[in-house]
């Protein structure tokens, strides 16, 4: 009798292990950015400032530097121009958000849309939500030249739109904790979560592990200066496509910042592909952090203010 019975139980013992299986192998967009095992207790540094270097041929899409974390602590990943796995793909940053007592690493992807990037001024189009570097345009890629380094390139669908840029907007690299940026997601970022979203490109994680490698990039070597802020190219981490942070107050305003504050209402998504174009007349960024906006017009290739 307990024979018979144990294996009527058998196949229901099966079912509810394939159940386990289907829902640990579904997982939310949000919870499938953050990269799983990096949670650290120390603020991750401010974000050094640094120029664009030229675009290195068209098609190629900006992606900003960030702090990544490893056994030797914080180093810099430089911002490098990449190759998107699709066209109508947009990039959207990782950025270090405080929860539950420690700092996480939401990785960044490629998407159809723009996400939350926790209000993080990476500058060059990022200006904490969405992108006003450029968008999808019936299969080519436009790009903004107020924001971009293009001119070293004979690219044709280049347009230029004036960012007002936002004074009060520091270099801060963290979302939430003390100090970290107010942001919370946009009814636009938060529908952003539920497309299918694409992970980082091949190039873009060997990028990173050399990063990781070169002792030069970790911030206890460079203290927040990395002498390749930005690359032309990813893993090119030398030649003429490769610029140096600027001298700045690590943890306070870029004074060479071009970049505009983050800015909470997109405009028409123009386009099959529903990305980010320009908007009319000049934008005004908005600062997140509180005080007064104090507006000038932006330069075309520099990192933030």
């Amino acid at each position: 009798m307990n024979i018979h019975r144990q294996n009527r139980y058998i196949p229901r013992f099966f079912y509810l292990c394939l159940l386990a299986l289907a829902a640990l192998s579904v997982s939310s967009p949000s919870r499938a950015e953050i990269a799983v095992g990096i949670s650290v207790t120390v603020a991750p540094p401010a974000l050094p400032v640094y120029v664009q270097p030229p675009i290195p041929a068209p098609g190629y899409i900006w992606t900003p530097g960030y702090w990544a974390y490893g056994p030797a602590g914080y180093y810099w990943v430089p911002g490098t121009w990449v190759l998107p796995p699709a066209v109508g793909l947009l990039w959207t940053p990782g950025y270090w958000g405080w929860s539950g007592g420690a700092y996480i690493w939401h990785a960044g992807y490629w998407g159809p849309h723009v996400g939350f990037y926790g209000g993080i001024n990476y500058g060059f189009g990022y200006v904490g939500v969405g992108y006003l570097g450029g968008y999808w345009d019936h299969g080519a890629f436009r790009y903004n030249s107020a924001v971009n380094n293009v001119r070293n390139v004979n690219i044709t669908n280049v347009y230029n739109k004036t960012v007002i840029v936002n004074k009060s907007v520091t270099n801060v690299s963290f979302n939430g904790g003390a100090g970290g940026t107010l942001a919370r997601p946009t009814a636009q970022e938060l529908a952003a979560e539920h497309d299918h979203h694409v992970q980082p490109t091949a190039m873009q994680a060997q990028h990173e592990h050399a990063a990781s490698t070169n002792r030069a990039l970790w911030h206890s070597e460079n203290h927040g200066r990395p002498m390749v802020a930005a690359t032309a190219r990813p893993g090119e981490f030398s030649g003429k496509g490769v610029v140096a942070a600027r001298a700045g107050r690590e943890n306070g305003p870029h004074p060479n910042n071009r970049q505009p504050g983050p800015q909470h209402a997109e405009g028409p998504h123009p386009g099959p592909q529903h990305a980010e174009g320009p908007h009319p007349g000049p934008q005004h960024a908005q600062n997140p952090h509180g005080g007064g906006q104090e507006h000038h017009e932006e330069g075309h290739h520099e990192h933030h203010d």
